[in-house]
């Protein structure tokens, strides 16, 4: 066994990585390409750094190709992803336009690769028009949403849904974020990479030095948001809860800890609104992040004594996983992905408004117990659902599963 899987051995269970193996074993030689539009920020890119050498550790040639584009291709992304969460929002012709024109570039850069790869995952609407430009595609391709996609806006999706027809396959978060599409749909969760900087047992100290550094009160409570600056993660209705939570925990301090994704042109405005929000409190910490601030934040999740993910729309919440694997309860938005990870009193709480959210902060430091408790239990949640060893798994089930498809039964050896 290598040493990257040994690795994961340790903490998935031998039993898991045999399991791996035999789902490969019919895959071998085979190559797969996945395509996303960020090497940097966010929870797609995030997984697949850790994916495909897991992959390739099983046999697999597998590859990750980012897709390139201006400032207008990623404005009319970034307002075709919230409308597909229910924004109202109506895109000028001329940017979905111009969304088509980029992905037509990007397919003349990829075509050879693409259109030799016996699978191709093209991940969320960025790349989805990619696969009308290779016409001599021999593989199967799938497109995998990992956005809240159950109440979209139907111009938008209308215009989605004729790239997306044409796939093999769908993969979708949830059983409710999925469309009525003419081929197969499978649900595979997001996952999160235990060996990862971001993920590893910190030594005390370097927890420690986290308070020293962001100029935090080692002895009062805090509460934190760890996530990127969008209005879907109602980083400024979480400076309301903590305001009101401060009403009656008064050395309580809050730090909102976030970066900006390099295919999300709006982190920029958000970040401004939550610092007017804030009004400099001193008692706030509003920090910018850089991609690569893995094991800062790491150090601020395990500082924290309450994590909230207060999200409007989310389609799974991969710092909901991050935190629970530290053993933190987390306070969360009632939506999405969230609600298949927090369960009331179990592993934390299921939120709508910023007074329930401070209502649940009082309940917890009032019962530091609780805290304990509901943190032993989102930690094994996590261990046993939200491990990249799972993702992995339902990828290579679905992989074998295509390229068997015409198989009344299919023989693992």
């Amino acid at each position: 066994m290598s040493s990257l899987l040994e690795a994961y051995a340790a903490v998935a269970g031998e039993d898991i990585i045999r399991h791996l193996r035999q789902l490969s074993a019919p895959l071998q030689g085979r190559s797969v390409v996945h395509v996303n539009s960020t090497r940097l920020g966010g929870g797609v890119a995030e997984i697949l750094h850790k994916l495909v050498p897991l992959s390739r550790e099983l046999g697999i040639d597998t590859h990750w190709e980012v897709i390139s584009g201006d400032a207008d291709f990623y404005e009319c992304t970034k307002q075709m992803h919230n409308a597909l969460q229910g924004s109202r929002i109506q895109i000028p012709d001329r940017l979905l336009q111009h969304y088509e024109e980029v992905n037509a570039q990007n397919a003349a850069r990829l075509r050879p690769l693409l259109e030799d790869a016996d699978f191709v995952v093209i991940h969320d609407p960025q790349p989805a028009a990619l696969l009308r430009h290779c016409p001599n595609r021999g593989g199967q391709w799938v497109w995998r949403c990992h956005i809240d996609a159950s109440r979209p806006q139907r111009h938008v999706w209308r215009f989605l849904e004729r790239h997306v027809r044409a796939f093999d396959a769908s993969i979708f978060s949830l059983p409710q974020f999925t469309r009525a599409l003419p081929h197969p749909e499978y649900i595979i969760a997001p996952s999160i990479d235990p060996l990862s900087d971001k993920n590893i047992d910190l030594p005390q100290e370097e927890i420690d030095a986290i308070y020293h550094r962001f100029e935090l009160d080692p002895e009062s409570p805090i509460i934190a948001q760890i996530s990127r600056y969008d209005r879907f993660k109602d980083p400024v209705g979480v400076v309301e809860a903590f305001r009101m939570a401060r009403r009656f925990v008064p050395r309580l301090q809050l730090v909102l800890a976030g970066g900006t994704a390099t295919d999300d042109p709006e982190g920029d405005a958000v970040l401004a609104e939550v610092r007017e929000a804030s009004d400099n409190d001193p008692h706030i910490r509003i920090l910018t992040l850089p991609p690569d601030a893995h094991r800062g934040i790491n150090a601020l999740q395990r500082a924290a004594h309450i994590v909230l993910q207060k999200s409007t729309r989310e389609g799974f919440g991969l710092t909901v996983t991050e935190a629970m694997w530290k053993g933190k309860p987390v306070i969360g938005g009632d939506t999405g992905g969230i609600r298949l990870q927090v369960s009331n009193y179990h592993t934390g709480f299921l939120v709508n408004t910023p007074e329930g959210a401070a209502l649940r902060i009082r309940y917890l430091l009032q019962a530091p117990e609780k805290i304990q408790h509901m943190g032993d239990n989102a930690r094994e949640l996590v261990r046993e659902n939200f491990l990249l060893t799972r993702q992995l798994r339902d990828y290579l089930t679905l992989m074998v599963g295509l390229h068997h498809r015409a198989a009344d039964r299919i023989d693992l050896v």
